[in-house]
């Protein structure tokens, strides 16, 4: 089976974020996805198959299958718009979050996926000791996301990933803050799905941009994910979606031999 690995929201290899992708002809077992997901030790293994005009899509970290993945998803779009479909500009996933579409524009790739909204809850003594840090705000979708004062304590945070893993709510943790050379930066963190910083995360920028648009009063951002890999996305708000557009570079290409 053919395998790709995909730098997403990167210009060159060696950042962004890496993201295996198979494009099959018919699907595997749940258990196999999973077994191949946690042996690339990627922060997500993306599996696709043709499904009328365009393709199911799914997304396996090494701890699990995931509900939404923003890089995986630009990955897969990437090997099937320069590997298999070579004409098309548009690509249409169905997923466990609904119709996400990918188009290419250059060199460039813009997803449009659904805007998550999240509820304000209460900075716990528990939350603190975890990241190390005192957030001013903290809000809950499919995972936590911690506000703090300024980029510098989102580039210095060292959350203690056994500590943020017991957190009782959230898949993963997210902290952000206002950027300096840039709208918003971020990072995040999923030590229960077994990634214990996530490069950088799409699918945390669904709930990313509707806060900080009513923040800042805005609807276009230039956000930057602070790890040590880095990314730039360029998100937009129109409505309840969240356009996030980025590039993406071929690492590796390889065949997996499965019995």
């Amino acid at each position: 089976m053919k395998y790709y690995v995909v730098d997403a929201f990167a210009e060159r290899v060696f950042e962004g974020n890496p993201a295996g992708v198979c494009v099959m002809d018919e699907w595997l077992s749940d258990e196999l996805m999973q077994k191949i997901a946690m042996e690339n030790n990627l922060s997500e293994t993306a599996f696709a198959v043709k499904q009328g005009e365009g393709y199911r899509l799914r997304w396996f970290t090494p701890g699990g299958e995931i509900n939404l993945c923003g890089h995986a998803t630009l990955a897969t779009a990437y090997v099937i718009m320069n590997f298999i479909e070579k004409e098309a500009n548009t690509i249409h996933f169905h997923t466990m979050s609904g119709q996400l579409t990918v188009q290419k524009r250059d060199d460039w790739y813009e997803l449009d996926f659904p805007a998550v909204p999240s509820e304000s809850i209460s900075v716990t003594a528990q939350m603190k000791e975890a990241l190390g840090l005192s957030p001013i705000e903290a809000f809950l979708n499919r995972d936590l996301v911690f506000v703090v004062e300024t980029e510098e304590e989102v580039k210095q945070a060292n959350p203690d990933f056994s500590k943020l893993e017991k957190l009782p709510n959230g898949v993963g943790v997210a902290i952000t803050a206002r950027g300096s050379d840039c709208d918003f930066v971020s990072r995040g963190f999923y030590p229960k799905l077994k990634v214990n910083e996530d490069p950088v995360t799409g699918s945390l920028h669904c709930s990313l941009v509707p806060y900080w648009s009513e923040k800042l009063h805005k609807q276009e951002f230039v956000a930057k994910q602070l790890s040590s890999r880095g990314g730039t996305l360029y998100c937009k708000k129109e409505g309840n979606r969240v356009k996030i557009a980025g590039k993406a570079v071929l690492y590796s290409s390889a065949d997996i031999f499965i019995e």
